[in-house]
């Protein structure tokens, strides 16, 4: 099958040879206090820093999904209270989620195809998190450029992003917010059941003024761990030799950036062109990795089959759009023949081909 799942999604085939030189390597039965796997955490940790551009002065962690990152980030950064602004099913969860723990979380949701702007006349508390979702998977949608900066510029507060499916497929501005996070399954390329962590030097001082230790992720217990580069529990290890191979065999952020821009707006020029209706209709805010082609209940479920018979598995909707809609991962492991493939076969199933 050829997946255009966004998440977890097609995997590089490299990741193969990788799995058996990490067996063959004695790693993945290491213990994580040894030397061999200090070595990996530290090799891994400077080449995804070294490929995505991200700054020094930030540190990278690894835990075992986006959704702990949401755990984290409410028992270890909040003072007052945390606002979460979003237009889809992803970033909803994250308020959810933040709310049964702390009961201090608000929302500030905006329309779907709403160019989203900073509201000048807003007062935030000095302590309040603002959490933001960079890229929306349920939907298909982006937060518009310079938004994180226009944020940055009026206030000071911390700023925590969910970059789950833009982290390794788009250039990020990561001196615009202090907490990043993103699973490994969607442009990493890689198998579920991990996630990166990347906090700034703000971040860290808002960790050690809440002093929160009580469980085992939180944040400075992970911080004190991973800067002897070890972790507080026992590791994904072939999961963090999976992406050290991979961050040492992709090209830097600025190259994949180009790649994935180019072939977003191949995708949306194509898909318009052949009379295929865009969940997104506002192009400031569409997506560079996800793509959302909407359509009537029962004729998704026919493309979806169709699909299905030529070995092609396209993206269920999700969320408010679940049952009229199909997804399109345009993340980088995803080749350009494989994408023709896909191509090919919504041509021949044009709407105006009347293909029923």
């Amino acid at each position: 099958m050829i997946t255009f799942y966004p998440g977890p999604s097609k995997v590089y085939p490299q990741v193969e040879q990788y799995i058996s030189e990490a067996f063959a390597s004695g790693l993945i039965s290491s213990n994580h206090r040894s030397s061999g796997f200090m070595h990996l955490l530290e090799q891994t940790i400077a080449d995804l820093k070294a490929k995505l551009d991200v700054p020094a002065g930030y540190e990278v962690y690894f835990v075992s999904s986006a959704t702990e990152c949401w755990e984290i980030i409410a028992q270890s950064l909040l003072i007052d209270s945390s606002l979460h602004i979003y237009n889809g099913a992803f970033g909803e969860k994250w308020m959810e989620y933040t709310h049964r723990i702390s009961h201090r979380a608000s929302d500030a949701a905006f329309g779907l195809n709403e160019t989203l702007l900073m509201d000048r006349s807003a007062v935030f508390s000095r302590n309040e998190l603002i959490c933001v979702t960079y890229n929306e998977t349920s939907n298909g949608t982006k937060i518009p450029e310079g938004f994180l900066l226009d944020i940055r510029k009026k206030v000071d507060n911390l700023i925590a992003v969910d970059a789950t499916s833009a982290m390794a497929g788009v250039i990020l501005p990561w001196e615009n917010a202090d907490i990043w996070y993103a699973s490994v399954q969607k442009c990493f390329g890689l198998p579920a059941g991990l996630a990166v962590m990347i906090v700034s030097p703000k971040a860290i001082e808002r960790a050690i003024q809440v002093g929160e230790r009580k469980h085992y992720n939180s944040l400075l217990f992970i911080r004190d761990n991973f800067l002897k580069f070890q972790t507080p529990f026992t590791p994904n290890i072939l999961g963090i030799y999976l992406l050290g191979k991979v961050m040492q065999q992709v090209p830097a952020i600025e190259e994949v950036d180009a790649q994935t821009r180019q072939r977003a707006h191949g995708w949306y020029t194509f898909l318009l062109e052949n009379g295929y209706e865009l969940v997104v209709e506002n192009t400031a805010v569409r997506s560079d990795t996800v793509i959302a082609v909407r359509a009537e209940k029962e004729r998704i479920a026919f493309l979806k089959n169709a699909a299905q018979k030529e070995g092609i598995t396209l993206g269920n909707g999700y969320g408010r759009e679940k049952d009229t809609s199909f997804r399109i991962a345009n993340f980088p492991a995803i080749t350009d023949e494989e994408i023709a493939i896909l191509k090919a076969f919504l041509v021949k199933m044009a709407p105006n081909g009347q293909n029923e």
